[in-house]
């Protein structure tokens, strides 16, 4: 991340005007200007809520991109399951792509992370070796996973669930309705009323995908593709229906005064109060809205979701099946590319779902977010294991304090890293700056001080902090690069 910063701000040092659309924290308070929209998601955004630099954001009440940068606003950190995990399932020896051997052990019933760096091997060694070969076993699938050696304790789960960013449909066919389930049910509702009884209407009247029911001249699609010639197609209302996909007859029926085409015209939030007296259906709805999709229409076409948003769908619908808590779910990327309070929501519905006894791995490259949310973290990079545990194992390979020094210029650092010598653990460098783990102490800092001092070595600021899993994952590369 800091080094495709890097990259921004050199094109911009060149001339270049950049126009960033952003959530990355990083990002934010990198920009030299910010527009904040808001206040919501979906139709209830669309305002311009706060404009400036990142520190005038920081002041601004209206802005809730501001709040949270400000630390005004947090996300909640969720608790940790602290009890030990009663089984395992390992995979061994994964050499598909670039995993050299790959050993892991997932405990189950927990949260569990594997994070590392943009082409690390996250992607190859959870989706397409452990996913795919639990696709194999458990579900029969027609998969052909990377190469493995062993995958053992298989039959403690029953069920395997992928929740990736892929749409939920490629067609304006597909729509949340369809895809949760959501749509039989609701044209099982129309086919229950009375003049739908009187007419002999079933409930398949009520689909835009068969004759019948819906619009012949659109054939249930609300809209006509005309040619342009040389120019791209172009979609346009139906002339004969105007867009509403269904027939004069079938829109007749209506459920609380509304007819089929304007109930798939309304928010989740806005159907919790239509169908509130039909349990299956407020099942659903309530898990769209938990994941922050209240304001999604329930006929909107799936063509038009963010990958973070048909992420959510694919949650909700999960969440909303009954389960034996013997499921793993696999998570690849959830919270990448959300603002902080949609990231707020996933992290709350992550852990419903763990609590229920649903083991959850997922892949992050986020570190700090792997910190605050797992059970368990494997790190991975270059397709080996650097290390794996709980965080507070993984905080143990390091001293308890760090103290990080910025120089004003390269001799300063040099001749600091020379200073220090054997004095402290191994020191790592960043640009300017020189990283030194310690043990915190109030003599080592003043030692260190007096070492700066006396051979004329001048400190442009200085700071201590208690090591990271960040701070974990910079040590382990330095010291494979050492060893290569």
């Amino acid at each position: 991340n800091d080094k495709l910063l890097e990259s921004l701000k050199e094109l911009r040092d060149l001339g270049n005007t950049l126009i960033v659309v952003e959530h990355d924290e990083d990002a934010i308070r990198s920009a030299d200007f910010v527009v904040d929209l808001g206040p919501g998601a979906g139709e209830l955004g669309g305002e311009v809520m706060a404009m400036g630099t990142p520190e005038e954001i920081m002041h601004n009440p209206r802005s809730l991109t501001g709040q949270y940068l400000s630390g005004a606003k947090r996300i909640a950190v969720p608790t940790r399951n602290e009890s030990k995990p009663a089984e395992w399932l390992s995979l061994c020896g994964a050499t598909g792509h670039n995993l050299k051997a790959v050993d892991l052990r997932l405990p189950l019933g927990k949260m569990v992370t594997v994070s590392g760096v943009s082409g690390s091997g996250k992607s190859s060694l959870v989706i397409d070796t452990l996913y795919a070969a639990l696709q194999a076993k458990l579900n029969g699938a027609k998969t052909d996973p990377l190469p493995f050696a062993s995958l053992d304790n298989v039959e403690a789960l029953d069920k395997v669930v992928m929740v990736d960013q892929t749409p939920i449909g490629r067609t304006p066919r597909s729509n949340p309705a369809t895809y949760t389930g959501l749509f039989t049910m609701i044209r099982e509702v129309f086919g229950q009323t009375q003049i739908a009884r009187e007419r002999g209407y079933t409930a398949g009247r009520f689909s835009f995908n068969v004759k019948g029911g819906r619009c012949e001249a659109c054939q249930g699609d609300g809209l006509v593709k005309m040619e342009m010639h040389f120019l791209p197609d172009v979609d346009v209302p139906c002339e004969t229906c105007h867009g509403k996909r269904y027939n004069r007859e079938t829109l007749e029926v209506k459920y609380k005064g509304l007819d089929i085409s304007e109930v798939l015209n309304l928010t989740v939030s806005q159907a919790l109060e239509v169908f509130e007296s039909y349990p299956r259906i407020l099942r659903i709805l309530k898990a769209l809205e938990a994941v922050g999709l209240g304001y999604i229409r329930l006929g909107q076409s799936a063509t038009t979701f963010s990958g973070g948003e048909a992420q959510r769908v694919k949650l909700a619908t999960e969440l909303a099946r009954p389960d034996t808590g013997r499921t793993l779910f696999i998570l690849d990327e959830p919270t990448t590319g959300l603002d902080p309070q949609s990231r707020h929501s996933m992290w709350s519905i992550i852990k419903q779902l763990n609590s229920m006894g649903i083991t959850i791995f997922l892949t992050t490259q986020y570190l700090e977010e792997a910190e605050q949310l797992a059970d368990h973290i494997a790190i991975l990079d270059q397709g080996r294991i650097l290390t794996e545990g709980t965080p507070a194992e993984l905080k143990k390979l390091l001293p308890q304090g760090i103290v990080e020094f910025e120089f004003p210029d390269s001799s300063m650092l040099e001749a600091a890293i020379s200073c220090t010598g054997d004095y402290t653990t191994k020191p790592v460098m960043e640009e300017q700056k020189l990283i030194i783990y310690t043990d915190g102490s109030a003599e080592e800092l003043s030692e260190l001080f007096h070492i700066f001092s006396s051979n004329d070595i001048k400190i442009l600021k200085f700071y201590q902090k208690l090591p990271n899993l960040e701070d974990v994952f910079l040590t382990l590369v330095h010291e494979r690069e050492d060893v290569q």
